[in-house]
């Protein structure tokens, strides 16, 4: 029971985070425009260097507040990033001037690296042949927060353009008092270890972990591609579904809202059905050819329902992430599950930098009139080679694996 219920907390956390970063983002936009006082041209370029400003952040602080875990614990770090979040939501909601609203997403982006401290505290509860399916409990948070969020922030700003702001803080606080009273510390005394600012960062703290594992390099090295693979999404499907097909904006909403339902299902309730059936190496390949069949689908289309064929059947990439996330918390012992995931956020991060820049170029040169070559669904397919080489990465670190796995019976 206390399992549960502490997998129930840590499933809300990053529930709440996700509904809290989805809740905004409608009325961002208009918020910027208003405190900034320039036209939504403009905005767009500054929310730009805002979605830079926050990965950025990820990146120097998801391996200091990975380590911070392993020394004090997961209870203390994670409670004390949701209180943040919640009074740095306050800060955006009474945000006078522009400047204000830069140092709030900036903070979000510290708030945000928490959840190294999350999939830490999930390694911590779970048996390690279990832990890829309860790491996709995590990607079913983030699912279904996609889905909720920007249609409850949507409703909400018409109310009042800050509403959204003030609910994600109300948000945060409740989830802070509940995580006070019920959540429980995961991390024995006895796995604890001293905090070195020299080791809180990715790549002191890759150099460590290689010293119990060298997959350990492989596996997040195939995390980070895989990122970059798949923040195609947030980064320019929308955008690509008006160029390639016509889709209007509700035609993207609805389409956006059945990506993350079904990237939901696939690993909130897939995992656990699949893994046990083709193990964590298999799982990790079929998501891939997931990937692969549904650019071919968006590629070809010629119809609404052809897309959201493509959609279906894209969400078998939903299997990659947690597999491999699950192998690899098993490549190190449980006084470096922190470090781990501060590493592996360090390293995503970096994709949430590098990715969107890259999808919108590949959409800018391959439609419209100027277009070289007429392929709206470029974005798609250059994310389909960054995701085989992310296999590729993921495989060499598989048969450098040692020994046999706890769950070597279903992963050959």
């Amino acid at each position: 029971m206390l399992h549960r219920a502490s997998l129930g907390f840590v499933f809300v956390v990053v529930l709440i985070d996700m509904l809290g970063f989805g809740i905004v983002i409608p009325v961002l936009p208009g918020l910027i425009m208003h405190l900034a006082r320039v036209p939504i041209s403009v905005a767009a370029g500054y929310a730009g260097w805002l979605s830079a400003g926050y990965a950025m952040m990820q990146f120097v602080c998801a391996p200091v507040i990975g380590n911070l875990s392993d020394r004090f614990g997961r209870r203390p770090v994670m409670l004390v990033a949701i209180l943040a979040l919640g009074l740095d939501y306050l800060l955006q909601w009474g945000a006078p001037v522009f400047g204000w609203l830069i140092v709030g997403r900036l903070l979000a982006g510290v708030t945000g690296a928490s959840f190294s401290a999350a999939y830490a505290y999930i390694a911590d509860i779970t048996p390690p042949e279990k832990r890829a399916a309860s790491f996709g409990l995590v990607g079913l948070a983030f699912g279904v927060g996609f889905v909720i969020g920007p249609a409850l922030g949507g409703i909400l700003g018409t109310i009042e353009p800050r509403l959204p702001f003030l609910a994600a803080a109300l948000l945060a606080l409740a989830n802070f008092a509940f995580g006070l009273f019920f959540l429980q510390e995961s991390l024995a005394p006895e796995n604890r270890r001293a905090f070195d600012w020299r080791q809180a960062n990715a790549l002191a703290s890759l150099r460590a972990l290689r010293g119990q594992n060298e997959t350990v390099l492989w596996f997040v090295a195939a995390l980070g591609v895989w990122q970059l693979s798949h923040i195609v999404y947030p980064a320019v499907w929308s955008y690509m579904a008006i160029a390639a097909y016509g889709f209007t904006a509700r035609q993207v909403g609805l389409a956006l809202a059945m990506v993350g339902l079904s990237s939901a299902l696939v690993q909130g309730l897939g995992l656990r059905r699949v893994l046990p059936l083709l193990g964590e190496r298999r799982a990790v390949m079929l998501g891939v050819a997931g990937l692969v069949a549904a650019t071919v689908l968006y590629t070809t289309a010629t119809a609404t329902w052809m897309v959201y064929l493509a959609i279906a059947v894209g969400s078998l990439e939903g299997f990659v992430q947690a597999s491999i996330a699950g192998l690899n918390s098993q490549a190190v012992d449980a006084r470096s599950q922190g470090e781990l995931q501060g590493a592996v956020q360090s390293v995503g991060a970096i994709a949430q930098i590098i990715g969107p820049p890259l999808y919108a170029q590949a959409l800018a040169h391959c439609s419209g009139p100027d277009a070289w070559i007429y392929l709206p669904t470029m974005p798609m397919v250059l994310a389909t080679l960054i995701g085989l080489v992310a296999l590729a990465l993921f495989l060499i670190g598989a048969s450098k694996l040692d020994g046999v796995h706890p769950s070597s019976s279903t992963s050959q």
